[in-house]
């Protein structure tokens, strides 16, 4: 008898921040190479690319991926977003770092989101996580975990955090310890308000353009948790992205190397089975 290959959740994020990145996460949907992605439902984009999302199989996970750092809000932030653009990390972190982000104006554009997903999608999320791991700050994770229990949503949420020595065996642990930090305690807190989340997580990139690639991201499948999610940014490149988002040379790179017969060849080797959500 073959032994049981581990599951694994492999989420490739925003979804709908441009055509040539959705039409890339598509592909590698079709494909059974990825097996859940996040939906950036401000994004204008998003309208056009919802519909293929409706019919993938229930293989794949199909989650939010809240947005606070690119495009613009859903509706009026008038501290966050007094320009009407969403602010750079930078600025968010400050904020956030500094008890200077406002819940009671973050909970509605969450809400907004939510609602942007469930009038594309015609329901609630599988999972909710967050671009550039926004949903973890303070100031939006207490509003993030209260909009979802208000509406009795049964779903996951992304724990970007893990263990330190998982963390240290896998490339670019410096980026991952530091997201680790904001968002310790996220995963307690979730599970507390009666949500569950992964266990383990990885996928880091310093989003170089270069062959490296393909190896950097076999070292992210070492050290799995019991309940693993692997991130990864594929995509084509166009217009809308270099508008949008400065994470551009590496996605063509993300995008072939997944879809390639050497990834499914790792996959084999290694007894991972790509899953929509992580074990219970």
């Amino acid at each position: 008898m073959l032994p049981e290959r581990r599951p694994v959740v492999l989420c490739a994020d925003d979804y709908g921040l441009s055509p040539g990145v959705s039409r890339g996460i598509l592909a590698l949907a079709r494909r059974k190479r990825i097996s859940a992605t996040g939906s950036m439902t401000n994004i204008p984009a998003f309208r056009d690319a919802a519909p293929a999302l409706r019919e993938l199989p229930g293989t794949v996970g199909l989650g939010l991926h809240l947005t606070l750092t690119a495009g613009a809000p859903l509706g009026p932030l008038p501290c966050l977003a007094p320009d009407g653009r969403l602010p750079p990390l930078g600025r968010l972190l400050r904020l956030a770092l500094s008890g200077r982000l406002r819940p009671a104006e973050i909970r509605p554009e969450i809400e907004r989101q939510l609602d942007a997903f469930v009038a594309a999608m015609g329901r609630l999320p599988d999972f909710v996580d967050g671009h550039q791991h926004v949903h973890v700050l303070p100031g939006v994770r207490g509003a993030l975990l209260a909009a979802l229990a208000e509406r009795e949503w049964r779903g996951w949420l992304r724990d970007p955090g893990d263990r330190p020595g998982a963390i240290r065996a896998r490339p670019h642990a410096g980026k991952a310890m530091v997201v680790a930090g904001l968002g310790l305690g996220f995963g307690p807190a979730a599970r507390r308000a009666g949500f569950s989340t992964n266990r383990g997580f990885s996928g880091f990139s310093d989003f170089a353009e270069g062959a490296g690639f393909a190896d950097a991201f076999e070292r992210s499948f070492r050290a799995l948790g019991p309940a693993p999610v692997v991130m990864c940014h594929p995509g084509e490149i166009d217009d809308g992205l270099r508008a949008l988002d400065p994470v551009v040379a590496s996605r063509p790179l993300e995008l072939a190397y997944l879809g390639s017969a050497r990834f499914g060849e790792f996959l084999e080797r290694e007894g991972l089975r790509l899953v929509p959500g992580p074990a219970a």
